[in-house]
């Protein structure tokens, strides 16, 4: 066994200080979380402005195109789920570093193949990278930070809305720099992973100290602990586990159907191309200042259904708008989908805070995402067939209506006061 393995992944006595980490290290570790979490979507999002060019000079397919596309949510979910047992081996400060590291490689080398497979291959070698970030980064935050897991988990999702947004703003303007070549646009977001190593190789050398009892920075009684499910404590067993993934995986499927259908609604409803653009921004800027100051208010709060179902509710009244019209109030409609996105850095504070460590967070966390991700896969697949063979968006949208009312009633079980022991 490691030392760093021996530091992040055995629990501790219950006597110690109350911080996780040293004041020194935890400026590090704050560098390292924002750093990794700016990483966790320029891969996906950096392509989307640039495909039509990707896919004319790699004579890319259209089925070859979908499969690139679908990519994403297939690495979160199967890639995903291999996280807890890396952390375990090698200690989840390290495998971050590596996984930011192969994502670096992994994007770097793939703005410069000629081969649509190879383009696949290494597109898929990059997300697998995020993928293991993804579900380390809430293990991270209550090694580290135990008493402000909202804080923190806010702090990150907000760095991680803040580089989506950037490389799918600025990828263009890269390329046009360096010649109107999308090779430099795509590849120079190589050079923004690499810069996460560092800080992660520096965490993988000193422990991290839990606190005594400390749990997320709430005040008040101890919660309530799930008691450890038959055969060895299987999450598969364990309701509250169960409603995290159904939230999670029904907020993940809303999120990808308003990144790739949203401009197109708006389009269809008359408004310009570049209206529908900017109305899509605003979603997703919004996620940048909301996702600190709810996880903040999360990390408070004892029970976090109410606040779930509120967002859901904002989800719902979004698309309820565009099914009557999208044109009626374009703005409000962006409003509220943006304030429903942030469903996604609430629902990686109340993982972080049903664990009852980090171990215990990192296999919730791999459990809930891998199967999550898993879940999302059809619901933008199934709003473009409804699409397709129906006349508008009347059809479509009911369908999401109704997978935004499962997610609201999935978010009162998932924010319950309950630990997984």
């Amino acid at each position: 066994m490691t030392t760093d393995e021996v530091n992040e992944s055995t629990p501790r006595s219950t006597a110690g200080p109350r911080r996780g980490t040293p004041r020194g290290m935890r400026r590090v570790a704050v560098v390292a979380l924002v750093l990794a979490a700016l990483n966790l979507r320029p891969g996906v999002t950096s392509l989307g402005p640039v495909l039509e060019e990707v896919r004319d000079s790699l004579d890319m397919s259209g089925s070859v195109t979908g499969l690139v596309t679908s990519i994403p949510a297939v690495c979160f979910a199967v890639v995903g789920s291999t996280a807890p047992a890396l952390a375990r081996r090698f200690g989840a400060s390290g495998v971050i570093a590596a996984a930011c590291g192969v994502l670096a490689v992994g994007l770097a080398l793939r703005s410069f193949t000629f081969d649509p497979v190879l383009f696949v291959v290494l597109t898929a070698l990059s997300l697998a990278g995020i993928a293991v970030a993804n579900v380390l980064l809430p293990m991270v935050v209550k090694q580290r930070f135990p008493d402000r897991v909202g804080a923190m988990t806010g702090l990150y999702s907000m760095a991680l809305n803040a580089g989506a947004s950037s490389a799918a703003a600025l990828t263009v303007p890269l390329a046009q720099a360096f010649g109107g070549d999308w090779r430099y646009g795509l590849g120079a977001w190589s050079v923004l992973a690499a810069l996460a190593v560092p800080p992660w190789l520096a965490l993988a050398r000193r422990r991290a100290q839990p606190p005594a009892g400390h749990i997320g920075g709430a005040v008040g009684p101890p919660p309530a602990v799930d008691p450890p499910p038959a055969a060895g404590g299987r999450l598969s067993r364990n309701p509250t586990a169960w409603a995290l993934t159904a939230y999670f995986g029904l907020q993940a499927s809303s999120a990808y159907i308003i990144i790739g259908w949203l401009p197109q609604i708006f389009r269809d409803a008359g408004l310009s191309a570049g209206t529908a653009g900017l109305l899509f921004s605003v979603s997703s800027l919004l996620g940048v200042p909301l996702s600190l100051a709810l996880s903040a208010v999360a990390g408070r709060l004892r029970h976090q259904g109410g606040l779930a179902a509120a967002i859901g509710v904002c989800g719902f009244a979004g698309y309820a708008g565009l099914w009557l019209d999208p044109a009626l109030a374009p703005w409000l409609w962006a409003v509220l989908l943006g304030i429903a996105n942030c469903s996604f850095p609430l629902a990686l504070t109340m993982i972080g805070m049903r664990g009852r460590d980090g171990a215990g967070v990192a296999r919730l966390s791999g459990f809930v995402q891998s199967l999550g991700y898993a879940l999302s896969i059809p619901g933008p697949l199934v709003v473009g067939v409804l699409y397709d063979h129906s006349d508008g968006w009347r059809l479509p949208l009911t369908f999401v209506l109704l997978l935004t009312l499962v997610q609201i009633a999935a978010a009162v079980p998932a924010g319950r006061d309950r630990q997984i022991g």
